[in-house]
């Protein structure tokens, strides 16, 4: 009896052993306790706003999760310190340049903290080291930023409203524009107008170009007046010849405008004194008459029978010599 008693005493409590060995790895499974046997290291992350997390909240790095929440507290004014507790053998991939951001855990999760970025040149995290924080939207600031943005919508509506009720019953520009045919047309008129305003102008364009073509062409005058130094100083000479015959003339004729305006000169009597206008007419008449006279007399001498030979020598003369001139007055 005593046997069979012991045996029963030992199978049950190796029975209560193994059940005790199943609810603790259960327990460690379901509870991941587990990790508190894992080497980690504590960074702090200062918050102005945690927005609802919680001591236990998991930290995640690249989207594998590498530590948790330990705790959290308020810090100075109104900043709050949260303790995190990051396994060490994540610490080479994290650098002390690296982000920290509360995020969500799925769409309505629990809330995490993100760790991200850094640069491979920045030195790895240490114990105690400080992450830099993000600021992050959340819901509430998502919700207050959709209602502002209502706000403005509803606004806009309802100037679009006014303006849209203005434009039917033809008040303003646009109104008019789309009420007044007459203004349509006008504008329409303008704007054709403008078209040809435009085209013209590109035919005159056209024709400057073509224009500075030839200046530019080499061997043509306006060539030869922008780069030809001789012929521009040339041209200058003559013009200034011109300036001076011309204030040459100015002076003739004002000296000659004098002249005439006094009687006492010859130029003045001719003009202002009819007497002695005649008087020079008919010394000028008297004159011609004279010439005339003497030319007749002339022509009777060679027909004299003592000049007569003279004449004869004189012309047998000049048929030796075709070239000489002939000083014979009668000629």
């Amino acid at each position: 009896m005593n046997e069979t008693s012991n045996k029963r005493t030992v199978i049950v409590g190796m029975f209560v052993l193994v059940g005790l060995a199943f609810l603790l790895a259960g327990i460690l499974m379901v509870g991941n306790i587990h990790d508190t046997f894992k080497r980690k290291m504590k960074v702090v992350a200062l918050f102005d706003d945690v927005g609802g997390l919680q001591s236990g909240n998991n930290v995640w790095f690249s989207g594998v999760k590498i530590g948790t929440v330990s705790g959290i507290r308020f810090y100075g004014q109104s900043q709050v310190a949260v303790s995190l507790k990051v396994e060490t053998k994540a610490q080479q991939y994290i650098h002390k340049d690296a982000k920290i951001k509360v995020g969500a855990d799925g769409l309505i999760g629990n809330k995490i903290l993100v760790i991200y970025g850094g640069t491979a040149n920045a030195p790895e995290i240490e114990d105690g080291d400080t992450l830099r924080v993000e600021k992050t939207f959340s819901s509430e600031d998502i919700i207050n930023t959709l209602q502002e943005n209502n706000r403005n919508i509803l606004e806009i509506t309802t100037d679009f409203k006014t303006i849209s009720r203005r434009i039917v019953n033809g008040e303003g520009t646009v109104g008019k524009l789309l009420n007044d045919n007459a203004l349509y047309a006008s504008i329409d008129q303008a704007a054709i107008s403008l078209q040809a305003t435009s085209a013209k102008a590109n035919e005159l364009i056209t024709k400057l170009n073509v224009y500075a073509a030839g200046l530019n062409k080499k061997g043509t005058l306006a060539n030869d007046l922008t780069t030809d130094t001789v012929v521009f100083k040339s041209m200058r000479a003559s013009v200034m010849q011109l300036q001076e015959i011309a204030d040459t003339a100015n002076a003739l004729v004002a000296t000659l405008k004098e002249a005439s305006t006094d009687p006492n000169t010859p130029l003045g009597v001719m003009i202002h004194d009819k007497e002695g206008g005649m008087h020079l007419k008919r010394t000028l008449e008297n004159m011609e008459k004279s010439t005339k006279t003497l030319d007749e007399d002339l022509k009777a001498a060679q027909h004299n029978f003592l000049l007569r030979r003279y004449f004869k020598k004189k012309a047998k003369e000049e048929k030796k010599h075709p070239s000489a001139q002939s000083h014979n007055p009668t000629e």
